[in-house]
């Protein structure tokens, strides 16, 4: 007789509490960083018959990490469909490669009503998706924009002027997913090293004296920071005593800011550390600074004091600013007081000023450069500008004063 095999069952089982199963997740997010320009075009009667193919731009303006411009075409972009209308582009202006993102191109009602000619990716369905511009130069936006004809009917129009609201929104996209350990580093804190050894005087081998005060400093760092310190104390040319040098022109609170900034690598609290709690104050030391930044070669100070001067530019200070700026090659500074000055409603109230006695002294080239932004201003601010210039001859003020040329 054959023998029954006992019957074998196989169950599978859930992982009892000594089993162990891990799972992990990622989230991918996708969003437009935005950002909007304001294009003005006054004269448009001037910029209309400039021919098919012809554009006015916008300066460019920066969105999502990239430059971005506005081009207007009065006459049609191209003939075979478009002369009969004005056409309008937003275009990339900085290199990238498949930069993806949306766009709104705007002509503005001017008559109050609201009635704007829109042309928006944002807020709707795309079946495409973003836009994409694969090289500098791309460009998104309508051939077709608005019949001409039409336009210099509209209430788009006014006073001869268009104004083209843009904005752009550029398509970021990034993943997060579980972090499984983060260790938290400090900030970097080689500044305090440094700072406190200044403070502490250990070690100091070089000595300073500026206008009677004696500052006691570190050759190293100060060669290691300053290409003219270094030239100064290592150099072929180097100073005869090394151990102990004077120093002219400079006020010993300016030499004390920058030796904070050489060892600090930062800016002291000036309130905290001279009591400058006024605008004009601060804008005084600024304009020191900046001239003891650029004779010591501290590029990033410079840099620093261009910025603070920027921020405050005043009626009162911004004549000594432009000549600052004008003897140390400051291009972007200059530019900033140029066109405040030249404001109407800035003009006449600066030449009153003691300090655009001392930039007409001092940088009278400059002049004829605010003639020219006045120029773009308005007759008025250029009769202005002429009437005050009558006094330059002889170097006097309005009421025949002279006026001892300064800085601070």
């Amino acid at each position: 007789m054959g023998t029954i095999e006992p019957r074998r069952e196989f169950v599978a089982t859930k992982p009892t509490s000594a089993s162990s199963s891990t799972g992990t997740a990622s989230t991918s997010h996708s969003e437009t960083v935005n950002g909007t320009h304001e294009f003005k075009i006054k004269g448009y009667s001037l910029a209309k018959g400039m021919g098919i193919g012809r554009y006015i731009t916008s300066e460019t303006f920066a969105v999502g990490g990239y430059a971005w411009a506005i081009y207007f075409y009065p006459d049609g972009k191209s003939a075979e469909d478009n002369a009969a209308y004005v056409s309008l582009f937003v275009a990339l202006a900085s290199e990238g490669t498949d930069v993806r993102a949306l766009f709104e191109l705007s002509l503005l009602d001017q008559s109050g009503r609201d009635n704007h000619k829109v042309h928006s990716h944002f807020n709707r369905r795309l079946d495409g998706g973003p836009y994409a511009l694969k090289y500098r130069g791309s460009m998104w936006g309508y051939k077709r924009f608005f019949k001409r004809t039409l336009l210099e009917t509209s209430d788009y129009l006014k006073d001869d002027c268009l104004i083209i609201h843009c904005c752009v929104g550029v398509v970021r996209s990034h993943t997060e997913g579980p972090k499984i350990y983060s260790i938290a580093v400090s900030p970097s804190d080689v500044g305090q090293h440094f700072g406190k050894l200044l403070e502490s005087g250990k070690g100091a081998d070089v000595t300073f004296e500026v206008d009677g005060e004696i500052f006691a400093t570190h050759k190293l760092v100060l060669a290691a920071r300053s290409p003219v310190f270094r030239a100064q104390l290592f150099g072929p040319m180097k100073d005869q005593n090394s151990q102990s040098i004077k120093v002219e022109d400079m006020m010993a609170p300016v030499f004390k800011v920058l030796l904070h900034f050489i060892y600090w690598d930062a800016l002291p609290d000036m309130q905290e550390l001279f009591g400058l709690n006024s605008t004009w104050a601060s804008t005084s030391m600024a304009q020191h600074l900046l001239a003891a930044a650029d004779l010591y070669a501290l590029d990033r100070l410079r840099l620093l004091c261009e910025a603070k001067l920027c921020e405050n530019v005043a009626i009162n200070t911004v004549a000594t600013t432009l000549a600052l700026a004008e003897q140390h090659h400051c291009f972007q500074l200059k530019n900033v007081c140029l066109r405040f000055i030249s404001l109407p409603e800035n003009l006449r109230a600066v030449m009153q000023t003691e300090g655009f006695e001392y930039l007409k002294e001092s940088c009278p080239s400059v002049l004829a450069e605010l003639l020219q932004y006045v120029a773009k201003i308005g007759k008025h601010s250029a009769k202005a500008l002429a009437y005050h210039n009558e006094s330059y001859l002889d170097g006097s003020d309005v009421n025949g004063r002279r006026v001892k040329p300064r800085l601070y």
